[in-house]
């Protein structure tokens, strides 16, 4: 075997082993939604309050993210996303163990904070471990945790929980956290510490309001795909008849789709650019969840709508980076970095409008509510392309249009 052969392997099985720690972080985020009733079965709680502990999660990665980014800057990247894996593990442990609510908040909490210093850690690492002209492929092998933990972490997560209780998936996470703690710092030992990034680098990207409004449409975007997801125990509970096998394989057929419009979405968006890929996603999508609120009895036509769901909003992702790179690319991995946070706020979001919806009108407005907050995020996303920016040319002192 030849050195570079070697060394591509090396990489490659860094990779992978970044992907299972992100799909472990995916899959305990998203194995909530299945697992919802039984949770809170278990620990005396009602569902809406089982529902917040997501909020409190997703509130906690998107401040801790950044912070841990500005804060922890000079610790050594194999340091820093062991620690995250650690904690993490220990968050699973609690609430594995949890026999209240009080304690299964406490356990999310712990596990945010070690999501918070692992997920963004591996995606920058990700893109310094291989030759440059692999970067975007490396950067898309390890987010296939996150898709791979929709299409097949969750599912089986609630299958596991439906046959052997709600605590089986977490001591499963348990075992993967372990692994990836353990070897995190063999694979990754003696990597160095990147340059420092100024607080006003960071924060740079959001002086311009095409990328506040891109940003807009990724928060409302994913609140829009959460506030179905999370309480689709509820509003498919017609069509399952409470069977978390059912779900499951509504989930399993959901990630599945999602797989497939990952696959072609790069595609498109190439083809057809970024503003009529997602404003045809987010319409399709608000078309798919009204059809869902009508159809919600029917198991056979809520499969089809799930496949149709799924495809569109794996494929809504990509375009929305495409446009937030696009828009400065000199500072694209700062705006990138927003882009995460916009993320966890919408699925901070979720919970509390779904939970509004269900005290309005039932679990058959979610998916109702879910249709509005998606127009919503198309309005916002549209916004962007309105947005013509004005900025000085420091070189010249000449002020230029930049085109949205």
């Amino acid at each position: 075997m030849t050195v570079i052969e070697q060394s591509y392997r090396g990489s490659t099985l860094r990779l992978l082993l970044l992907m299972v720690g992100l799909f472990a972080v995916g899959t305990n985020a998203f194995v909530i939604a299945g697992l919802l009733p039984r949770i809170a079965d278990g620990l005396g709680a009602s569902q809406a309050s089982v529902s917040y502990t997501i909020t409190i999660y997703a509130v906690l990665v998107a401040v801790a993210s950044p912070a841990v980014a500005i804060v922890l800057a000079r610790v050594s990247r194999a340091g820093l996303m062991a620690s995250g894996a650690l904690l993490f593990t220990v968050g699973v442990v609690v609430a594995a163990l949890s026999t209240s609510l009080t304690w299964f908040v406490i356990a999310r909490v712990i596990a945010a904070f070690g999501g918070a210093a692992l997920v963004p850690t591996a995606s920058a690492v990700a893109a310094t471990i291989v030759a440059p002209e692999r970067r975007g492929r490396a950067l898309a092998f390890v987010g296939a945790g996150f898709t791979l933990a929709v299409a097949i972490g969750s599912p089986l997560g609630t299958a596991l929980g439906s046959a052997a209780g709600w605590r089986a998936p977490m001591w499963l996470l348990v075992g993967i956290g372990a692994l990836v703690t353990v070897l995190i710092p063999v694979a990754f030992r003696g990597m160095p510490r990147p340059a420092p990034v100024s607080l006003r680098a960071r924060v740079r990207p959001l002086s311009d309001l095409r990328v506040i409004a891109a940003l807009g449409g990724v928060l409302f975007a994913t609140a829009s795909f959460n506030i179905v997801y999370i309480f689709s125990a509820q509003v498919l509970h017609r069509a399952t008849g409470g069977s978390g096998t059912l779900l499951a394989v509504l989930l399993l057929v959901y990630g599945g789709a999602g797989v497939l419009g990952n696959v072609f979405a790069g595609r498109i968006t190439d083809r057809y650019g970024s503003r009529a890929s997602a404003a045809v996603a987010l319409i399709v999508q608000a078309v798919a969840l009204v059809a869902v609120a009508f159809f919600e009895w029917s198991y056979p036509l809520c499969l089809l709508l799930f496949v149709v769901w799924g495809v569109v909003v794996a494929g809504l992702t990509i375009p929305m980076q495409h446009r937030l790179v696009s828009i400065d690319p000199a500072n694209a991995q700062q705006t990138m970095a927003w882009f995460s946070t916009a993320m966890y706020l919408g699925i901070a979001i979720a919970p509390p409008l779904g939970n509004a919806a269900i005290g309005l009108g039932g679990p058959w407005l979610v998916p109702i509510a879910g249709a509005v907050v998606s127009v919503l995020a198309l309005g916002l996303f549209l916004l962007g392309f309105a947005t013509r920016r004005m900025s000085a040319v420091a070189t010249h002192g000449i002020p230029t249009t930049v085109e949205p």
